[in-house]
């Protein structure tokens, strides 16, 4: 049986798709953006209020009003309110859940950056340490402005000294 000259695919790179795959495609970004502009402002007292007269009327829509102009005509009268919580509820959950962990990674981020400055800056402290306690070395070894002056008068106090006795001693070598 001959054996077909069949291409070979390349092991450093991905099989392309073989059927047509039908995804969304969106941008992870800015959907991590709204998600955290729907977040931030889920927190506000602005939405609070919103939210807060919006069940107001509501309910009393549904309560005061009569049968034919109800929104909601279901057995209880807020069936309908309800499955709107529900589903603003479980869209809202996980859009903050994503700003959170958005939030996480972004401090996860920070907390590595401040972490690498603070070993910089240890390092700089200990290396400036070291330099500073090697100067205090070198300056223990420098004649200091007091012991130069004390050298110079105990000479200028020799030489006092030689000049006193050797005027005595010509006086003495040489005979008149």
């Amino acid at each position: 049986m001959p054996r077909r000259d069949i291409p070979r695919a390349r092991l450093d790179q991905p099989i392309a798709p073989r059927r047509l795959m039908l995804r969304p495609d969106y941008d992870p970004e800015a959907f991590g953006k709204l998600s955290e502009r729907f977040a931030r402002f889920m927190g506000t007292a602005r939405f609070i209020v919103a939210m807060s007269a919006f069940i107001t009327v509501w309910i009393v829509w549904n309560v005061l009003v009569p049968n034919g102009l109800r929104f909601d005509q279901y057995s209880n009268k807020f069936t309908l309110l309800t499955l709107i919580l529900s589903v603003q509820a479980s869209y809202a959950a996980p859009l903050i859940l994503l700003a959170q962990n958005r939030q996480a990674d972004r401090d996860r981020v920070q907390f590595e950056e401040d972490r690498n400055r603070n070993e910089r800056n240890i390092a700089d402290t200990e290396y400036l340490a070291r330099e500073v306690a090697s100067l205090r070395v070198a300056l223990g070894e420098v004649a200091t402005r007091d012991f130069i002056r004390g050298e110079l008068q105990r000479l200028l106090d020799e030489l006092n000294d030689r000049q006193e006795i050797a005027p005595s001693q010509r006086t003495e070598a040489e005979p008149d």
